[in-house]
């Protein structure tokens, strides 16, 4: 009994001693792509109808040459002149069409009103081609239009909620081409791209690489790319030898950054995000102008002229308020989440806390990437 709990109690140190190894590993498909895998960008223009009259109006001479035009295809001819339907808007749609689509797949489509239509609620797509840079059709969009807004006016009152005059168009548009594919002999080398370039973890994954498949398979190019062989077992089984790379545990270098956005006051930041010594003195003034506007009306005369009326004046108060500074003195070593949790304590707002970063950074006490969006 003792001998199997012991063999049980070292089993849960060993699994929890793997788990403590491969914390922060992930796999490297999740670090980039593949070199030629890529979205190609689609766009096409096309009408939306069924608007409750909030389309375009009557100066839009494209909507209604569009009609028009529209129109006679099924041999309906009509003078673009004569057209004035305020329950159509003339759109652009865009869309993404993905490494190794076929034919047949759907893919999302957005809706972008190019005129002075007030909304796009409840208008449905006409078919509409969408081509490529090339001036091919990859896609047809058609269908009901989502948009997640609405805009209501009426005797000069006004209710809008985003923006109405964009709207998507889920699973809207259908593939009519596949993304060409190389032909030819199978490959011999790949490339992987990282998404964010990083000299460290372009060589984990050369490394993690050749240990996996064989020294010397994997190369490290630049920052953001490693070039592999493809060995001569694998060449007729490329998209098996990629996916077996694709599994590969690697445990990515992170680079010290720190993010603030000045206009929601959020601070984002990773925790060993390392600060020298500093010292903060943080003090809060406030000063307040109140002024009194007032009439000084003349009582107990009876006379009249211009020498006798009113006087307007004012009456300026002026408060100054000084709030008690924070000090808060940081041992070396410190991180960028022992500083703001201090200034928390502190009760300091979330804008105090950018300012303060801010200076932290021009002392060269952070050293970290402080973007500010």
């Amino acid at each position: 009994m003792r001998a199997r709990r012991w063999m049980a109690a070292a089993g849960l140190l060993l699994a929890a001693a793997a788990c403590a190894a491969a914390e922060g590993e992930v796999r490297i498909k999740d670090l980039g792509r593949m070199a030629g895998w890529r979205d190609n960008a689609l766009v096409g223009y096309g009408l939306v109808s069924g608007l409750a009259g909030t389309g375009d109006s009557g100066r839009n001479r494209a909507t209604r040459q569009s009609i028009a035009n529209m129109l006679s295809r099924f041999d309906l001819q009509l003078p673009a002149d004569d057209v004035n339907a305020r329950n159509v808007a003339a759109v652009m749609v865009t869309a993404n069409l993905p490494a190794f689509a076929r034919g047949g797949d759907t893919i999302d489509a957005t809706v972008t009103s190019i005129g002075d239509a007030r909304s796009l609620a409840g208008g449905t797509l006409l078919l509409a081609p969408l081509k490529g840079p090339d001036g091919r059709v990859y896609a047809l969009a058609q269908g009901a239009v989502s948009v997640g807004g609405y805009r209501y006016d009426a005797n000069g009152n006004l209710s809008q909620k985003n923006h109405p005059t964009v709207g998507m168009l889920s699973g809207g548009a259908t593939v009519e081409i596949a993304t060409p594919e190389p032909r030819g002999e199978p490959p011999r080398s790949a490339t992987f791209v990282l998404s964010t370039a990083d000299y460290t973890t372009a060589t984990r994954v050369a490394d993690a690489i050749n240990r996996a498949h064989g020294e010397g398979l994997a190369e490290v190019r630049d920052a953001a790319g490693v070039d592999i062989q493809i060995p001569e077992g694998w060449r007729q089984r490329v998209p098996r030898f990629l996916a077996a790379i694709e599994a590969l545990p690697v445990k990515p270098d992170v680079r010290a950054r720190v993010v603030i956005n000045e206009r929601t006051g959020t601070v984002v930041t990773g925790g060993d995000v390392r600060i020298s010594r500093v010292a903060v003195s943080h003090g809060d003034l406030k000063v307040s102008v109140v002024t009194d506007n007032a009439v000084s009306q003349p009582l107990l005369v009876r006379q009249t002229g211009p020498e006798v009326r009113t006087q307007e004046y004012a009456n300026s108060r002026i408060a100054v308020q000084e709030g008690g500074a924070g000090v808060f003195v940081g041992p070396d070593n410190n991180t960028v989440a022992d500083l703001v949790q201090a200034l928390h304590r502190m009760r300091t707002s979330a804008r105090d806390v950018i300012s303060i970063l801010q200076a932290v950074k021009a002392a060269g006490a952070l050293h970290a990437d402080l973007v500010v969006q």
